[in-house]
């Protein structure tokens, strides 16, 4: 498996330098509220529902929105660690990670505007194991955490822009009114 996955990164890093415009991806993600605070997410062929704790409405048939944040720092992480890794040469035995995330309910329910709704600050352990000395460990963490998308993400942010399509039936004509919220 190391050495296909050597190869695959090999051979994409030889495409991007000759082709910079095929190294351009673009994600997407699909999402419908189905009931209460469940919702059904598509991501590509995969199909994932996203609920709410019971203790904050839901029925916790699946991650929260936050853990799913969470979750997506940790498995980003350790897949730019096995990816660089083996790149470089670097023995990986194992890599995992263990976040936590501190919310402060206040925000999302509009209790305090002095406070942020989203995470106030997320910690975590990066568990490496590995046969490889200090030195090459040390330059495979920074470049992991220069290079890691998710990482990038949350601490340096995203432009975004959500369009709101807000369509009414009333007098049997759909009005459709579009607004655009920027962060």
């Amino acid at each position: 498996m190391s050495n296909n996955l050597k190869e695959t990164i090999s051979n994409l890093q030889k495409d991007f330098t000759a082709n910079p415009k095929n190294a351009v991806v673009q994600y997407e993600s699909s999402s419908i509220l189905k009931e209460g605070l469940q919702s059904m997410v598509t991501l590509r062929e995969h199909k994932l529902i996203v609920d709410e704790p019971k203790s904050f409405g839901g029925k916790d048939e699946g991650p929260s929105p936050v853990e799913l944040i969470l979750a997506a720092l940790a498995t980003c992480q350790e897949i730019t660690y096995k990816a660089f890794a083996t790149a470089a040469g670097i023995n990986i035995e194992s890599v995992s990670v263990n976040l936590k995330g501190e919310l402060d309910l206040q925000g999302f329910l509009a209790l305090n505007k002095n406070t942020r709704p989203g995470f106030q600050s997320i910690s975590g352990t990066v568990d490496i194991k590995s046969s490889s000395s200090k030195a090459e460990i040390d330059k495979l963490i920074d470049t992991v955490n220069t290079h890691c998308p998710v990482l990038d993400i949350l601490s340096k942010g995203v432009p975004i822009k959500l369009f709101q399509k807000v369509s009414s039936s009333s007098n049997n004509a759909v009005q459709t009114k579009q607004r655009v919220s920027a962060a």
